[in-house]
């Protein structure tokens, strides 16, 4: 109570005095970008609201990615007109959010996120706007100026605007100096910065190594002493950046640095005693390389298989538990799996839709060793069987099995059927039971089946 009536008597100024900021303007002879380069839905976006009398300009990773000479996975539209009008410019729209209120258009099949020059919020603005123990920001719907809206965006190379009429670059924030020279910096005070939203601290570390920029020292210095915060994000924020940061195509990097900046405890948990132990390491460490690999070769990568490899040491652990407590191998296995995701639920919000997938894919690792009778020839027809059979390799390739294991199944994917008969195992042919008859009394008569013979 104390705290909340200093931060009303002593109320931290807002960013006002910056309204007359002027931004450093870059002409088109200078970063080259051209309408031309922006989708056809951020084109008629932008036009839409400038033939209505709105500013409007493309916003944060679009403008920084065409910079470096990537292609932007989407763009963004900042606007000096407030939601309401934007939804009565555009038919197709609807406004969303209530932390932060945006609005989507759509046009076919894109989605151009349209939203609002926004001011900076104060630390402790008020009872229902801040939470007093951490400093996270609760709502975020104060419109302001576009130079305030570049002031409250958290890195200086997002900060940027593009303005397709004129072909001009808006620079508040000195972001394209900060990108020429390899720098990812925070706006304003990192540690404040962090305390309004402590998932800022992963995305300083995923974007560093997404676009190969090193941040700043300054940036840095904050993190490991609030990396605890993290404990007050919800689960879903940490899963939706945790999905980003393992699926950007430099994963291993990511979490490399998450490891030395203390980050990756608490993520996943016990991920960190994984990365500790030999074969856990290496098995981790494959996965997150094949799978910066594959989107590197612009291939399809499921979330789900991720995590599965991420956890697959927590059931391998949990399982040995298990069965050294008496229980037997498979009911073992479903008890571990259960347990594993149990326990990522606590600080992890892994969708439950995941879990049918993940949950397959751990439950054919031991029907592999199966290699006598029709078990190999079902496997081969299981809908999860590549899936499957890539987690194998990886296996192998990280010692954790014989690699003759995943060889064999390579080559009975390719055999002939009589090839595949050839290659089962005849010790792994299950031997048919035969049921004991009772011994005949003297002088009974055969069964009618064998009398028949």
């Amino acid at each position: 109570m104390i705290r909340k009536f200093l931060n009303r008597v002593f109320k931290r100024p807002t960013l006002s005095h910056v309204e007359g900021k002027a931004p450093r303007i870059i002409p088109l002879k200078q970063h080259g970008i051209t309408p031309e380069h922006l989708s056809p839905c951020a084109l008629k976006v932008t036009e839409g609201l400038r033939h209505a009398g709105f500013k409007a300009f493309v916003v944060g990773g679009a403008v920084r990615d065409l910079l470096i000479g990537r292609e932007p996975k989407d763009f963004d539209v900042a606007t000096d007109a407030e939601p309401e009008q934007v939804r009565q410019v555009f038919r197709r729209s609807r406004i969303i959010g209530r932390r932060f209120r945006i609005v989507h258009v759509m046009c076919g099949q894109e989605t151009i996120e349209v939203s609002t020059f926004r001011a900076m919020q104060p630390v402790a603005e008020g009872d229902d706007n801040t939470d007093e123990d951490s400093g996270r920001i609760l709502s975020d719907n104060v419109f302001g100026s576009q130079a305030e809206d570049a002031l409250r965006r958290d890195f200086t190379v997002n900060a940027l605007y593009y303005e397709p009429h004129k072909m001009e670059i808006w620079d508040y924030c000195h972001g394209v100096a900060d990108l020429k020279a390899g720098l990812l910096r925070v706006i304003g005070d990192p540690a404040r910065r962090y305390r309004e939203d402590p998932v800022r601290m992963l995305r300083a570390v995923r974007l560093a190594a997404k676009l190969g920029l090193k941040l700043d020292p300054a940036s840095r210095k904050p993190i490991h002493a609030l990396a605890e915060r993290l404990q007050d994000v919800p689960p879903a924020r940490i899963l939706v950046e945790m999905e980003k940061l393992l699926l950007s195509g430099h994963a291993v990097q990511s979490v490399e640095e998450l490891r030395r900046e203390n980050l990756h405890h608490g993520l996943l948990p016990l991920l960190d005693v994984i990365l500790e132990q030999p074969m856990g390491e290496r098995f981790v460490m494959l996965a997150l390389t094949k799978t910066d690999e594959r989107i590197a070769q612009g291939k399809s990568v499921t979330p789900a298989y991720l995590f599965a490899a991420l956890l697959w040491h927590e059931v391998l652990g949990a399982w040995e538990k298990i069965q050294a407590g008496g229980e037997r191998p498979i009911p073992a296995l479903h008890q571990a799996m259960e347990q594993a995701l149990d326990t990522q639920r606590e600080t992890l919000a892994i969708p439950r839709r995941y879990d049918v997938t993940m949950k397959e894919i751990w439950s054919l690792q031991p029907r592999f060793t199966q290699r006598g009778g029709q078990r190999p020839f079902r496997l081969l027809e299981h809908p999860r069987f590549r899936a499957g059979y890539d987690f194998l390799l990886m296996r192998g390739e990280s010692g954790e099995v014989d690699v003759e294991l995943g060889e064999w199944w390579e080559d009975f994917q390719e055999a002939s059927d009589d090839q595949r008969s050839r290659m089962l195992l005849a010790d792994d042919v299950p031997k048919k039971r035969r049921r004991k008859r009772k011994p005949k009394a003297p002088g009974e008569s055969a069964p009618a089946q064998d009398a028949a013979s």
